[in-house]
């Protein structure tokens, strides 16, 4: 089934519409000969330390051999990663994909219920954990598979005695590592020393075994697993790289990296500029601005990726508009819309656009995006190389573009995907890898169109899920959470305009406890729920809106009850 391709005669001048997914075997492949290429230049720089091509590659080969040592741990086995921006994170990752196993990101923040489930739900054997989050892990550990635990404080990569005085401080001052127990658990520093007294044995790693398990919300509420595979990032490095790095030079360009990398945004974002032999300075708490702004004034760095929040919240920063801009060559926007406001502050103070993308974690993420130096309009551009878009009807038919004139509903539908990028499917659910699979396409659940010059606009969502500051909450998954507490009937949770994080969680409530507060409400949600899905905005109402079956009529809840 093909596709009415209008939007490559509008192509940016240069840019190839192929790429090539199989330049590589595996990503393990790719950064061999990315570290062999740049061993002398600086890879990743973090909390003071900065570490080379070499010393990665030195580093992550010790973790690859220590995983490959314990017990049960063979290819294809699932390893769960749970920690913020550190040097550590890259190691362990780079090693996961060496020893042949499959990288599970798990948002250090997450509840207890969230953790277990994705833990579950993966099979996951061993957990690289910052020792800060180890307590949530403790309390799940007996109900899962894990069998290795390996536990690293936020200072290990740091020389002594800076080392020991980072993680005293942290621990024994500050006392922001709760305590906790687990038995026979691994420090990451002595995995690495086993490792390097161990033998590593190189795995064939084929283009299409999976590499990631990134998991994502679903549609009865429970996060599902999207299979990328080897094949689908190195596809979409190659596809994203072409787009962003025009006028990169290799070895050179320095990217600052607030965004957490357990995300597949930074995830891939960071791939592609290692390729260029980037060094990527890492942002372990990018909720500190006065302290990001003071990071960003320590170097001439060229690329940055972000989103609509972190670009707002860094435009009202004291200090940050007298930054030097003069080496910046790229902004990237994605997770979510960046907001017209934003967009032209961010152009006012550093003299550059914000670059905005658009992408899943099922792509990738990278579907398309505007061409570098040009301002916002509201859409999100073009398609990337060897990327198909096509936009059908509920019948799954390819609607005509708009030209502007008659009715733009008419020529609006669901955004669907094709390309190299385009995930496996979801990890053991078929039923979820159905729904949103047909013909070869990505049912991306967003709505839009096309205009007659071929670039793409998105006009809403299709499925009800929610974007606070580029993160996907799912109402399903909250209304399962909210539906277990023994004061409550019933619940609607719903998507509300919000200045800072695009949009907000608004939950709605009928009452069986007449004595029910929104204050114990929340403290029930941050027991169960990780902060970006915490309710805002808290309602009590007598009834929910309903469709004649009883289902909740969702799109009611964003306007107060209608007075009887």
């Amino acid at each position: 089934m093909m596709t009415n391709r209008i939007w490559l005669k509008n192509y940016p001048a240069g840019m190839p519409h192929e790429i090539d997914p199989d330049l590589f075997a595996s990503i393990p492949d790719l950064f061999e000969k990315t570290a062999a290429k740049f061993s002398d230049r600086p890879a990743f720089h973090n909390l003071g330390r900065t570490i080379t091509y070499g010393e990665l590659e030195r580093l992550s080969r010790d973790f690859a051999a220590f995983l490959q040592a314990l017990p049960g741990m063979a290819k294809g086995e699932r390893v769960a990663i749970m920690a913020p921006n550190l040097l550590q994170y890259a190691v362990a990752l780079l090693g996961v994909l060496r020893a042949g196993m499959v990288v599970v990101n798990v948002n250090p923040l997450y509840t207890q219920r969230e953790v277990e489930h994705q833990l579950k739900d993966a099979g996951v054997k061993a957990i690289v954990i910052v020792e800060n989050f180890a307590t949530v892990l403790q309390q799940v550990l007996p109900a899962t598979p894990v069998k290795h635990v390996i536990t690293s404080q936020i200072g290990d990569m740091l020389p002594s005695p800076k080392r020991w005085l980072v993680n005293f401080m942290l621990k024994r001052v500050k006392k922001v590592v709760p305590p906790w127990n687990i038995e026979g658990a691994i420090p990451f520093l002595d995995a690495l020393k086993r490792g390097a007294a161990a033998p590593f044995k190189p795995v064939k790693v084929e283009r299409e075994d999976i590499a990631f398990l990134q998991y994502t919300g679903g549609t009865t509420g429970v996060a599902k697993g999207a299979m990328l595979t080897h094949r689908n990032i190195l596809a979409n490095v190659e596809q994203t790289g072409i787009w962003v790095s025009a006028d990169f030079k290799d070895g050179v360009e320095i990217a600052i990296a607030p965004l957490p990398m357990y995300h597949i945004f930074c995830l891939t974002a960071t791939l592609s500029f290692m390729k260029r032999g980037c060094l990527l300075v890492l942002i372990t708490n990018p909720r500190d601005l006065p302290a990001l702004v003071k990071e960003f004034g320590r170097w001439k760095f060229s690329v940055m990726t972000g989103v609509n929040t972190l670009f707002n919240g860094l435009l009202h920063t004291p200090g940050f508009a007298q930054l030097d801009f003069s080496t910046l060559k790229l902004v990237i926007g994605g997770g979510a819309a960046v907001q017209q406001a934003v967009a032209e502050r961010w152009q006012q103070v550093t003299g550059h656009y914000i670059t905005e993308a658009y992408g899943l974690t099922e792509t990738s993420p990278g579907v398309c995006a505007n061409p570098l130096g040009t301002p916002w309009d509201g859409s999100i551009g073009f398609p990337m190389p060897s990327t198909d878009i096509s936009i059908r009807d509920e019948e799954f038919r390819e609607l005509p573009p708009w030209n502007g004139v008659g009715d733009m509903e008419a020529h609006t539908g669901e955004l669907c995907i094709r390309g190299p990028q385009v995930m496996k499917g979801y990890w053991n659910n078929p039923v979820e890898t159905a729904a949103v699979m047909r013909d070869g396409w990505l049912k991306t659940g967003d709505l839009g169109h096309i205009d007659a010059e071929g670039s793409f606009t998105i006009t809403d969502r299709k499925k009800d899920m929610i974007l606070v500051s580029g993160f996907n909450v799912y109402p399903n998954e909250i209304e399962s959470v909210i539906g277990a507490h023994p004061g409550v009937l019933e619940c609607g949770v719903v998507g509300v305009p919000d200045e800072k994080s695009g949009e907000a969680v608004k939950l709605v409530i009928v009452r069986k406890d007449v004595d029910l507060t929104k204050e114990a409400i929340l403290a029930y949600c941050r027991t169960q729920l990780t902060g970006y899905k915490l309710p805002r905005h808290i309602e009590f109402r007598d009834d929910l809106p309903k469709t004649p079956i009883g289902k909740i009529l969702r799109r009611d809840l964003r306007n107060p009850p209608k007075a009887p």
